[in-house]
């Protein structure tokens, strides 16, 4: 079955229209979500899940604390080596929401590395991701790497060196999911309303 990971950027506190009919499509096939406990996007998703009264959550929590679980769901604590509030210590959580979604929706504000790195991170697992772009208001799938590729290229310098060099040190603690072979070739493409993914669109 489909299990969702949803998440997405700290600054990101709105749900635009466009957002509230993808989580209301997602309710309605009664479809598994996975969430972090982070302000922002968690934060603003888990309060939209609750008022629906949607049950089949489970909140993703890092170390032995939950900042949020606004619907009372199931939690899941995960463990880091790293030190506390630092990037890899809430990175550990999102690494492990990654291995156990079959398909992500990112919720991006145009500026978080932690958000797109997280549809990276599903791309390497061979799972499909969507991101909205709350600054342009719209959606882009990724259905592989190549997409990946070409999606990166149109961000800033700033922004895809701090991308590229938390992969890289995620890739050499788990041993890259990346084939020595892969060379870009397709592209993201713009979807305006739904996407082909098993994240249901009607």
């Amino acid at each position: 079955m489909t299990k969702v990971f949803i998440g997405g950027s700290r600054r990101v506190s709105h749900l635009s229209v466009p957002i509230r009919i993808r989580l209301d499509r997602i309710i309605e096939k009664g479809l598994p979500i996975i969430i972090g406990d982070a302000n922002g996007a968690d934060k603003a998703v888990q309060q939209y899940l609750n008022s629906k009264n949607y049950l089949n959550v489970e909140v993703f929590c890092s170390g032995h604390v939950c900042r949020n679980n606004i619907g009372n769901w199931k939690q899941r604590k995960v463990s880091s080596t790293a030190p506390d509030k630092t990037f890899d210590f809430y990175a550990t959580k999102d690494r492990n929401m990654a291995d156990d979604a079959t398909v992500g929706l990112m919720l991006w504000d145009g500026k978080s590395k932690g958000t797109i790195l997280n549809v990276l991170r599903l791309l390497k697992r061979q799972k499909k991701a969507v991101v909205y772009n709350v600054v342009e208001k719209r959606f882009y799938e990724f259905k592989a790497l190549a997409n990946w590729e070409e999606f990166i290229s149109h961000c800033t310098s700033k922004l895809r060196d701090k991308v590229e060099q938390q992969a890289a040190h995620e890739d050499q603690e788990r041993g890259s999911l990346l084939p020595q072979s892969f060379k870009p070739r397709r592209v993201a493409r713009r979807e305006k309303d739904g996407v082909q993914l098993n994240i249901p669109t009607s």
